[in-house]
């Protein structure tokens, strides 16, 4: 699929007083895309659109380029300890994105150019942990491949964290354009991953994303750039045939993938999941969607926060790590399965 290409960007005053944001606004300018001024990357309210549907679609091709003011990281995902604030918002449609309640009414894309401010937030929490290894995640809330070709801010990212002793890269994408990445010094310091699913989930759920094939091929690529590669399967679904389709899915995978590729390889596996308010938005959002989402056919899982989602009941959920579980063995067994959740 063609690179993410904004049709309307808006700049917050203070990113024209950092190089990346002068740069960006450059680039903009000589792609004749239409660029508007907001007070704030978290104030931008008028996004074209006769209703809310259009709004969000509008929204979804909108790039928004600020200052990220709070440098406190979060506390990450299992993959990581600390989240890494690159970028907020992807042009992606997937229809199950947690992000659709995690964003609200703010589904624009927004990326930050204080880079150098940001690394010093990482460098303290990396010196803070001492000699244990500190890995930061840069993909809880977009992803980033998938406007990097644009701003390099993910390349940047890359060859400091490669300059460190103990700290550690990972993201995730659905994206393919890898190409800008690859002569990055990485220094093996950054795992590459790949989210990828059963033909019926990438087709029925994920529209505005590369395709399977798209995503192997660039999973190549940068398992020959030598970096550490990892995929993501996220998020399994008990679809009609689903033991057929996953199957499906590895039997490709281990057939398309490099050899090279397979060495050093790590699998993460995310059960489907949602919340009430998740889903009147993606039944507003996507009211075409056949996303199964039946709060009686599924268990209730209470949250470390205090709030909870639907995941799959107990025996189903098993059934699915299990079955995941020996087809990742079956083909690729000197791979990481370095979770199931």
């Amino acid at each position: 699929m063609k690179p993410f290409s904004p049709q309307l960007v808006y700049f917050e005053p203070g990113a024209l007083e950092y190089p990346l944001g002068k740069t960006l606004k450059e680039k903009f300018e000589k792609m004749d895309v239409e660029i508007r001024e907001t007070t704030s990357h978290n104030q931008v309210r008028n996004i074209p659109g006769d209703n809310d549907l259009q709004k969000y679609r509008n929204a979804k091709s909108t790039l928004v380029v600020g200052v990220r003011k709070t440098l406190k990281f979060d506390t990450s995902k299992p993959s990581a300890e600390y989240a890494i604030p690159l970028a907020t918002g992807c042009m992606g449609h997937c229809h199950y994105c947690y992000l659709q309640t995690t964003l609200g009414d703010k589904p624009y894309i927004r990326t930050y150019v204080n880079l150098d401010e940001i690394f010093e937030s990482a460098d303290k929490y990396i010196k803070e942990r001492g000699d244990e290894i500190t890995r930061f995640e840069a993909a809880c809330t977009s992803d980033i491949v998938g406007i990097d070709h644009l701003t390099h801010s993910l390349k940047k990212t890359i060859e400091h964290i490669g300059k460190t002793e103990n700290g550690r890269l990972r993201f995730v994408t659905k994206y393919n354009h890898v190409d800008h990445l690859l002569d990055a010094k990485h220094n093996g310091n950054t795992r590459f991953r790949f989210s990828v699913n059963s033909d019926h989930v990438i087709k029925s759920f994920e529209p505005g994303t590369s395709s399977f094939l798209e995503r192997i091929e660039a999973a190549g690529k940068v398992a020959k750039a030598d970096y550490p590669l990892g995929f993501i399967v996220a998020p399994l679904i008990l679809h009609e045939d689903w033991e057929a389709g996953y199957l499906d899915l590895f039997e490709r995978l281990e057939a398309t993938l490099p050899h090279y590729a397979k060495k050093d390889l790590t699998f993460e596996m995310i059960q489907h999941r949602f919340t009430k308010t998740a889903k009147r938005v993606i039944q507003k959002r996507y009211p075409k969607s056949k996303l199964e989402m039946n709060e009686e056919e599924r268990k209730y899982k209470w949250g470390k926060y205090g709030r909870g989602k639907y995941v799959y009941k107990d025996d189903e959920a098993t059934t699915l790590r299990e079955t995941i579980q020996s087809y990742i063995e079956r083909f690729f067994p000197e791979a990481k399965i370095e979770y199931f959740t």
